[in-house]
């Protein structure tokens, strides 16, 4: 007979390697599946036997699949009535298209007729059909204007092996599928390694325990198939019930009550050795695994050991934990010393540059995910730069540069902690592209009411040119190392790559983006704290910030100064002093006017998200009421519209996007060298007599148009120097600032 065993995508030539180590002859590995021949037995071993199939199907035959009549004529064809037996119910598994054949629905429901009009037609009676799986399933696979058409042998997938279920109640961990796991170890040669005496399996990452059950099963000679409750064949016709049971009580004789296999188990996530333990026993394995910490090296020096790591899960946008997971798993590599192999699971290339060039690399596919199984021989032979951190020990980087980083890091956090303590800043940038090569930016904020720590970590794009294996390798020690440094936890480390100077709708259309749902309603007279923001402390008032939602937190420290001249300033406005706030972002500025005095604000943006924030803000310091307005407008539209009234306002803030192209404003976008004459004309038209306008932009290259606004009657004071905070001193074009009147 003719059968084939469906994979993953990339597995087929393992799968063929483990169907011809069980004796099955004329293996072929096609794309996404491995044909053979043989007998029924052969196909039952497969499924009984098999780690990395997915399914087993029975080849029944090939027919033309041209249009939808000659799919069904092919289809009726088949004896059906000799593979299903009165009663048994049938489904139709349909995969694949052609030109014709453009739904696999269709295909399934022209196939189904197929079967059913046959087996009518040859007993009289009508199958019935049962969607849910539970009996027997056909398979019908197009491929161009052929099908290939035959019995499913499995029924659930075989990577589903039965000891998952046990993980309701466990903590949620990452899952690794059982096939990947096991083309993990098998790529690494754990299949025979395992044979040898004291064999033992290392996994620094070991999950939910996919990878030590895998491990364990294949140490034990135990099948993964004896799990199974149900099988696919057992509503065959033509099952060999006699050739199954001979196989089945062969494997469970084959099983090995005992075995010296070691598997020492790692994870740096919660719960993970619940997880394990529970999965081992739901698969009936007796092993009990060795545990070490996340911090602490496993207890082994072994001469038969695999390294087994499974790094799919890490976030690819997680630099924080990623650079963390790969100065542990460099520190494993180091610590076993005479382990000779490697395997890994990874969606890119990294982990290269902890254990050298891999002798072997197999593509295949996570979900949407590219990602590869990764083999190194001999990995402890790369030995990774050591940096010695001040009152944290030491480190492993990927460069010995890392080093001076390190260095420069610790001697400014110094610097910046005492002046911080000094002028009662919690909320303040550490470094900025101290060391060119190093083009990151690191600002630190403290809590308010509750204790925390964050770091914030801007990458800067690096220019065309410069190799990316190495530019990725410096921010990741810089996410390794600056934790350590300012005693900030790594999960507390928020990492994002700012692009130079056209960063696309800035605010706008990146909140369209978002999740809309809003916060939920807190308690009478508490303003609710949305998922995942924090609360900080600026200037005797209080902010939300979030790190995990937008570009920017939710304030940017470089406008510190800025916010607290807006505040005197409002204080020394008279009349009915009122603050308008263009580009409002989170009304960090309006909080700010209020605290001065301010009667009546009004916040202008076109994000409806940063508007709810900036509510937010305002409420949460005790600015509430109608007095306070905040508008969802494009600014520059609003501007125009404005100037026809009788509106105006003593004090404004206007602080740019550098450029804007959200498909909600009314011209076609925004660019600040370009258009603030224009705009600022405009504010000019806005202000009452002795009224003043803040306007910034941090466009480094930017260049006020002091005569264009002349000409229109507008005064253009610079007062950068005087809005440039301490702790950004070093970069005095972070942004630039003015004051605006009317001449």
């Amino acid at each position: 007979m003719e059968f084939f065993a469906t994979c993953a995508a990339g597995f087929e030539h393992l799968l063929a390697e483990e169907l011809s180590d069980l004796g099955i002859r004329h293996v072929r590995p096609l794309k996404g599946q491995v044909a053979f021949e043989g007998t029924q037995a052969d196909a039952y071993k497969a499924c009984l036997w098999s780690h990395l199939a997915s399914r087993v199907v029975a080849v029944l035959g090939r027919v033309d699949a041209h249009n939808a009549d000659t799919l069904y004529a092919g289809l009726a064809d088949i004896a059906w009535e000799e593979q299903l037996g009165r009663g048994t119910p049938f489904s139709i598994d349909a995969h694949g298209t052609n030109a014709q054949l453009r739904n696999t629905q269709f295909v399934a429901l022209r196939s189904k007729d197929a079967v059913v009009d046959r087996i009518a037609a040859k007993t009289g009676v009508r199958p019935q059909t049962d969607p849910s799986g539970r009996g027997l399933q056909i398979v019908v696979r197009i491929s161009r204007d052929r099908a290939t058409v035959g019995i499913d042998l499995v029924g659930e997938p075989l990577f589903r092996r039965g000891y998952e279920a046990s993980r309701s109640s466990q903590p949620k961990l990452p899952p690794l599928r059982a096939d990947y796991a096991a083309a993990l170890l098998m790529m690494g040669g754990w299949h025979r390694l395992c044979q040898q005496e004291g064999a033992a399996l290392v996994a620094p990452y070991v999950g939910a325990g996919a990878l030590a059950v895998e491990a364990a099963q294949i140490a034990l000679g135990m099948a993964p198939g004896l799990l199974r409750q149900r099988w696919g064949f057992a509503a065959w016709a033509q099952h060999d019930s006699a050739a199954w049971d001979r196989l089945l009580a062969e494997a469970q004789q084959h099983v090995s009550e005992q075995t010296s296999v070691r598997l020492l188990l790692s994870d740096t996530r919660p719960g993970f050795d619940v997880a394990t333990r529970q999965a081992l026993r739901a698969a009936g394995i007796a092993i009990e695994p060795l545990f070490f910490g996340g911090k602490d090296t496993p207890p082994l020096s072994a001469e038969h050991a695999l390294l087994a790591c499974d790094l799919s899960w890490v976030d690819q946008d997680a630099l924080a934990a990623k650079g963390a997971t790969l100065a542990r798993l460099a520190q494993v590599t180091e610590a076993l010393g005479a382990q000779d192999t490697a395997a890994v699971l990874t969606l890119d290339e990294l982990p290269d540059m902890v254990l050298q060039e891999p002798e072997g690399v197999v593509h295949t596919l996570l979900g949407r995910d590219e990602a590869t199984l990764r083999l190194y021989q001999d990995p402890a032979s790369h030995d990774m730069a050591r940096v010695s951190i001040p009152n944290a020990g030491e480190a492993n980087v990927l460069l010995d540069t890392s080093e001076q980083f390190a260095k420069r890091l610790a001697k400014v956090y110094k610097q910046r902690r005492k002046w911080a303590s000094r002028e009662d800043v919690s909320c303040y940038r550490i470094y900025d592209a101290d060391l060119p090569d190093y083009a990151a930016s690191i600002d630190l904020f403290e809590g308010s009411l509750t204790p925390g720590r964050w770091l914030q970590i801007y990458e800067y794009a690096p220019p065309k040119g410069i190799d990316e294996t190495k530019a990725q390798a410096r921010l990741l020690d810089i996410v390794s190392l600056a934790p350590r440094i300012l005693g900030v936890k790594p999960e507390d480390t928020f990492v994002r790559v700012r692009t130079k100077a056209r960063g696309g709708s800035q605010y706008a259309d990146e909140a369209q983006r978002l999740d809309r749902r809003r916060p939920g309603r807190g308690r009478p007279g508490r303003t609710p704290l949305p998922p995942g923001a924090h609360l900080i402390d600026e200037g005797g008032l209080t902010f939300e910030v979030n790190f995990q939602t937008r570009l920017d937190c939710g304030i940017f420290l470089d406008h510190r100064d800025t916010r607290a001249m807006l505040r005197e300033m409002a204080k020394e406005t008279k009349g009915s002093k009122r603050f308008l706030n263009l580009f409002a972002y989170t009304g960090t500025g309006t909080c700010y006017a209020a605290d001065g005095g301010a009667r009546y604000t009004t916040t202008v943006d076109l994000s409806a998200p940063s508007l709810e924030w900036a509510q937010r803000n305002m409420e949460r310091n005790g600015f509430s009421g109608p007095e306070h307005e905040y508008v969802q407008a494009d600014v520059l539209a609003w501007v125009t519209e404005q100037r026809h009234t009788k509106n105006r306002w003593d004090l404004v803030f206007c602080d740019v996007p550098t450029f804007s192209n959200s498909r909600r404003m009314r011209k076609a976008s925004f660019d600040v060298q370009r258009d603030h004459t224009e705009l600022l004309i405009g504010v000019s038209r806005l202000l009452t007599r002795d009224g003043v306008c803040v306007f910034s932009c941090n466009l480094r290259t930017f260049k006020i148009d002091v005569e264009g606004l002349a000409k229109a009657g507008v005064v253009a004071q610079d007062i950068t120097a005087d809005t440039i905070p301490e702790d950004f001193s070093r970069n005095p074009r972070i942004h630039h600032c003015y004051l605006i009147r009317r001449g």
